[in-house]
């Protein structure tokens, strides 16, 4: 194991623990925790596939609601911890290393205002899968489908409450219809892209339990410039300074 530690953010200075041998936390999960409506009135929060953190503490900048993680590899729980503890949020964020399935039946249900969740993009079978375990579970469906995770999240929401996620293009209309099978209605979708001329690589979407049936499709997101440094946007988001 080689343990590393890394700025989140820039003036903020929260620390994230990671390990290189595991799948550490990518500009995805920063895209998802600043897209995601968060209200004053917001009491409970839920990160499904938390990894070592990057949602819960990003989201220790814009809510004093209680976070709750979950986490299914045991290494990537400790890590979380590692960071909760270093940047003194014990109080705020509480970590579970558990399967996400069922996981109601410990945190309670109808309980959260907001959800967020950054998951395995691809089917077993899908991609060549990752001699590193731990990387094939970030990105494959091993341990929870695109239905089981979505049915948990409605579980857990209150009515009215938000699902926020970040998935990939090539699934959104089966993403679509399995958050209208379990009743969250897609209320703002927002399209990433790597560069002006290349093709969308994520779609960041909000639903809201038994909302209406109206929908915002928002301005692009381009991650990097022509010279390959980041654009205005993501130095926004990541509170760094434009070079």
């Amino acid at each position: 194991m080689t343990l590393i530690s890394n700025e989140l953010l820039g003036k903020e200075k929260i620390k994230i623990f990671q390990d290189s041998d595991l799948f550490n936390f990518s500009i995805d999960s920063i895209l998802l925790a600043h897209f995601v409506t968060i209200n004053y009135k917001d009491k409970m929060i839920c990160d499904l596939c938390s990894g070592n953190a990057p949602i819960p503490l990003y989201l220790t900048l814009r809510t004093k609601a209680k976070i709750i993680g979950v986490e299914v590899l045991k290494e990537s729980y400790e890590l979380a911890n590692m960071s909760i503890k270093y940047n003194h949020f014990e109080d705020q964020i509480i970590m579970y290393n558990d399967n996400l399935i069922d996981i109601h039946k410990k945190i309670g249900s109808d309980k959260f205002d907001v959800v967020t969740i950054n998951p395995p993009y691809f089917k077993i079978g899908e991609n060549n899968i990752n001699p590193n375990d731990f990387k094939a579970v970030a990105r494959h469906e091993i341990y929870a489908k695109l239905d089981d995770i979505i049915k948990e999240a409605s579980i857990l929401l209150k009515q009215k409450g938000r699902l926020a996620m970040v998935y990939h293009p090539n699934r959104l209309i089966e993403l679509i219809d399995t958050l209208r099978k379990y009743k969250i209605e897609p209320k703002r979708i927002q399209f990433i892209y790597p560069k002006k001329d290349r093709a969308c690589n994520h779609v960041l979407i909000e639903g809201v339990k038994e909302g209406n049936h109206q929908m915002k499709i928002l301005p692009p997101i381009y991650v990097y410039k022509s010279n390959n440094k980041w654009t205005k946007q993501i130095l926004k988001i990541y509170n760094f300074e434009e070079e």
